[in-house]
């Protein structure tokens, strides 16, 4: 039994996926991402229930920048084999849940894995050896535990189940009775260094507001960078559990392609969601802060409700989604207003928007034609991507793509990779950005740039504390 590289679009027929199951008692997610930090691992939250993830058993990427467009049918194309290879023990305690891949992809169709993106390629995907499944956000819960492995040519099926169920039981008792908490440290104020100037934001929104007065461009989204340096480096599980606690209401992601190479964040919306055919998705756009008091909340809430310049920008993404969406499904409808989603320490306009896929589409198939949508881009689309292309003086990588995960029928959950950060080492680079319309001021759109920062900033600084909750909040500046 082994780990398979999968090329997308391969065909390996004399393999099988095997995989057994239980059920786990008072377990937290932390505890089995602690259990083998040199291999791949994965963390996703979202709505109360979780998954995650240890090693890989397969991994489906596409690693070429001219595939483009279609890396997201390459990768279903991948998955399929797996998919159909699937065994599960009818023995096993509990029954295997059918096999998800986990993953995302690149902002830009034309990525090229480098820098601190080089273990992150154009779109990649693992199917975990150890998979736990928790059902609400609690910090102990009871999950069901998944072993799974590749039966390989001439393997016997029965000592196969022997070895895989070995296995899930090293790691249930693993996860029954964990080993002591590691001793906790001072608060930490990330030391940080801004790599997006403020003249050069404030060039970049002028060209912007430029480029809109003549008609070129209705909207883009802007974004820039900030590096944070962690002498000694930080558990990255402690970081995505800090983000996962402190912001109810977040969807929360770690993805973890290779031993050290981290992308986490918290992002506020789902690009796509399926479930039996069924779609949902949260349009997402215009911006608040929350305010520090509860009645400052609500007036922040009302102001943004009230604020032409929110209501047209959150307009324009929910129009281009319902758009793009007719041509891969049919009865497409949006709330006709948006509400107030408040966060820890932002407030959006949110819409809801549902449908239902046409005949041989999947979750894949509609994140083609939704990515990028406005909320991370821009419009017009590609005026808006050549617009980011010149002025954004950093690779975006896996920003603002789209993580998740899927199944082999066609569901998933994917949400764009917002305020989020990737780490290797002892650096991390954070990325936050906003939308420029018509009359923004870049003052203004600079100050909504960094309490976008603020929810992974506190995370690291918690995380080298060996905290999960504490009041104090990470400064941006060093």
């Amino acid at each position: 039994m082994g780990n398979l590289e999968v090329p997308a679009g391969s065909e390996d027929r004399e393999r099988r996926v095997a995989a057994v199951s239980a059920s786990v008692q008072g377990v937290s997610p932390e505890v089995l991402l602690g259990l083998e930090p040199h291999g791949p691992r994965g963390f996703w939250a979202r709505e109360g229930r979780w998954f995650a993830h240890l090693g890989a058993a397969a991994i489906v990427e596409v690693n070429d920048p001219s595939c483009g467009k279609g890396r997201f049918r390459e990768i279903w194309n991948g998955a399929r084999r797996l998919f159909a290879c699937s065994w599960r023990d009818p023995e096993s305690e509990v029954q295997p849940p059918s096999p998800r891949l986990f993953g995302g992809f690149a902002f830009r169709d034309g990525h090229v894995a480098e820098g601190a993106w080089e273990a992150f390629p154009s779109a990649r995907f693992i199917l975990p050896e150890v998979e736990l499944v928790g059902g609400d956000g609690k910090r102990a819960a009871t999950g069901v535990l998944t072993c799974r492995s590749f039966l390989e040519p001439g393997d016997d099926p029965a000592r196969c189940r022997e070895r895989l169920r070995g296995r899930l039981s090293q790691v249930k008792a693993a996860l029954e009775a964990p080993g002591p908490s590691p001793p906790r440290g001072e608060i930490w104020i990330p030391a940080t260094r801004m790599e997006t100037a403020p003249e050069a934001w404030d060039e970049a929104v002028d060209r912007a507001l430029e480029e809109m007065a003549g008609g070129e461009i209705s909207k883009v989204v802007l974004a820039r960078v900030q590096t944070v340096s962690a002498e000694g480096g930080l558990e990255p599980v402690d970081v995505a559990m800090n983000l996962w606690r402190d912001n109810p209401g977040a969807h929360v992601f770690l993805f973890e392609s290779e031993p050290g190479h981290v992308f986490l964040g918290a992002a506020p919306e789902t690009v796509a969601t399926v479930s039996g055919g069924q779609f949902r998705a949260t349009a997402v756009a215009g911006s608040a802060d929350r305010g520090e008091t509860e009645a400052q909340q609500k007036a922040l809430a009302r102001d943004l409700m009230k604020s032409s310049k929110d209501r047209r920008e959150h307009e324009v993404c929910v129009e281009d989604m319902v758009e793009r969406l007719r041509a891969v499904c049919e009865g497409v409808t949006a709330q006709d207003e948006p509400h107030v989603l408040t966060l820890s320490t932002i407030q959006h306009l949110e819409t809801v928007i549902e449908a239902r896929l046409l005949p041989d589409q999947t979750v894949l198939s509609v994140l083609q034609t939704l990515h990028p949508t406005p909320a991370v881009c821009g419009l017009p689309r590609d005026p808006a991507l050549d617009f980011l292309e010149r002025e954004e003086r950093f690779q975006r990588g896996w920003y603002a793509g789209p993580v998740g995960w899927f199944d082999g029928d066609g569901n998933g959950a994917f949400v764009p990779a917002l305020r989020s950060a990737v780490g290797r080492g002892k650096e991390w680079r954070l990325f936050a950005g906003a939308g420029i319309l018509a009359g923004s001021d870049a003052r203004r759109e600079w100050d909504e740039t960094r309490i976008k920062f603020q929810p992974v900033l506190r995370a690291l600084a918690l995380a080298r504390a060996g905290r999960s909750v504490a009041p104090a909040s990470a400064s941006e500046e060093a």
